[in-house]
């Protein structure tokens, strides 16, 4: 099953930045085979960071009634990766049901453990570490 994952990073080798800080997500693009690539760069439309309700840098955090501008942006994703994510905005990316990773690491080991983790659910093989 071929996905999309976002990352928010500030040099697309390391995850880097909190969700509500993106000002732009790496869009990572999964073969139906397990293998990614890097796909495009995703920037936050100015009239999103300036319409985020006093949130803080870059908004995004949910604290509207609405959907956060940033959720939008990466609708089409299965995924997204940050430094940080706050419980606002993991409600708002459920709802559409983007499951939300907050690690701080290299953007090359997150989409690695990632792949394997929804291959193995797409696949229904267990979680093990054993071979």
């Amino acid at each position: 099953m071929a996905y999309k994952i976002a990352v928010a990073s500030s040099d697309g080798v390391n995850v880097d930045i909190h969700f509500g800080a993106a000002q732009s997500f790496l869009i990572c693009a999964v073969k139906d085979d397990g293998t990614f690539s890097e796909q495009e760069k995703r920037n936050v439309p100015k009239t999103a960071e300036s319409s985020n309700g006093g949130c803080g840098n870059g908004g995004g955090c949910g604290q509207g009634a609405g959907i956060s501008p940033k959720v939008e942006l990466i609708s089409d994703c299965r995924c997204v990766v940050a430094a940080k994510i706050g419980f606002n905005v993991i409600k708002q990316l459920e709802r559409k049901a983007i499951a939300s990773f907050d690690v701080e690491t290299t953007v090359q080991e997150a989409l690695e453990k990632i792949t394997k983790y929804f291959y193995s659910i797409d696949n229904h093989k267990s979680f093990s570490l054993k071979k």
